[in-house]
């Protein structure tokens, strides 16, 4: 079946460069203030906790952390003011970009996520300008190597979990579901035992673009790496086909 590796490997470059500064675990904990806020600490009832922590799990997070995040946010739901905000723009060649944030201060980041698109030579746009690039999607990652099941069988569960679609890459399976159907799979395979590199609902191009240029690849690098720097995103996509 089709996949979308190109796509997941971007994603893992990030997560690992992400975990070794720490700044996922930074990400996930503003995650879950903001899903118990709105839902509550228990993720039997709470959708969005749930999904939350499959990521926290995902990358590695203790369980103790995952807890005591839970329990903080419980107790301290009145202060926790973050929002979530999306900003859609162009990098160098027309590269699709979306920038998922939270933040508790908007107007600080919007001023730093345009900025790093103006050093990188591109520019923000209006909301929708490119989403329509992209479908919201769940995606999973199991790499092969931590994974006992054969292709063939893994794809299965997948698929009988409700799942929509199954690749094998080079070193790793990925699992794609439509968002209403992210959390049974990814339960799914987390009773079966089978462990999971990544597991989250995300953004992921209909096509990738080429950049030829030395130049816009460096101008989109650095607007990348300046959105990576910056506390208050949490995500970024694009269509740029590395």
């Amino acid at each position: 079946m089709s996949g979308h590796s190109k796509f997941a490997n971007i994603k893992h470059k990030k997560e690992k460069n992400d975990a070794a500064k720490g700044k996922i675990f930074t990400i996930i904990g503003r995650e879950i203030a903001v899903a118990v806020k709105e839902g509550g600490p228990d993720p039997n009832n709470n959708f969005k906790l749930a999904t939350v922590i499959a990521k926290a799990k995902a990358n590695n997070m203790p369980n103790d952390t995952i807890e005591r995040g839970i329990k903080k946010a419980a107790g301290d739901s009145n202060n926790v003011n973050y929002e979530y905000v999306t900003y859609e723009g162009y990098g160098p060649n027309g590269i699709a970009i979306i920038v998922d944030a939270l933040t508790d201060n908007k107007n600080r980041t919007a001023a730093n996520v345009r900025s790093a698109f103006t050093k990188g030579q591109g520019n923000v746009g209006t909301p929708g300008c490119v989403s329509f690039m992209f479908d919201k999607k769940g995606q999973i990652i199991i790499d092969k190597e931590e994974c006992d099941l054969e292709a063939d069988d893994l794809m299965m569960q997948a698929l009988d979990a409700g799942a929509e679609d199954f690749s094998e890459e080079e070193d790793s399976f990925e699992i794609l579901t439509d968002p209403d159907e992210f959390e049974t799979v990814r339960k799914t395979l987390e009773d079966l035992k089978i462990p999971m590199m990544s597991a989250e609902v995300t953004m992921i191009p209909q096509n990738y673009v080429e950049l030829t240029d030395e130049n816009a690849v460096k101008s989109l690098q650095r607007t990348l790496d300046l959105l990576d720097e910056d506390d208050d995103v949490q995500a970024v996509y694009h269509n740029w086909d590395e």
